[in-house]
């Protein structure tokens, strides 16, 4: 995020220059850091489920392995753990660029 925080200076700059105000700036990267999260923990989360169904199908000499389960619950709280990690971790770049001088951002190169 600080990476894109940098990128889009001149972007900021623009924004808080026709009167975008730092709440604005502020939502608008922590919305993006949770929603950029949040789609990893589904990738997550379906790879895991995927890799669950896998290890259940898979036959021993002895037998066949326990199935795993994967429950509501833990889908539930994976999920929220990896959009509060995007929350919490989006929090610095979203203030630095909220507080940003319109001016200096739009002399940025």
């Amino acid at each position: 995020m600080l990476v894109t925080v940098t990128e889009r200076t001149r972007e900021i700059g623009i924004r808080k220059a026709i009167g975008a105000r730092r709440r604005d700036i502020l939502l608008q990267f922590l919305i993006e850091s949770m929603v950029l999260s949040g789609l990893g923990g589904l990738l997550g989360i379906a790879a895991g489920w995927l890799i669950a169904l896998q290890i259940g199908s898979i036959k021993i000499a002895g037998g066949t392995l326990p199935q795993p389960v994967v429950s509501i619950p833990s889908v539930l709280l994976a999920f929220g753990v990896s959009v509060g990690i995007g929350l919490f971790f989006g929090i610095y770049p979203a203030n630095r660029a909220a507080g940003l001088h319109p001016i200096e951002a739009l002399r940025y190169e």
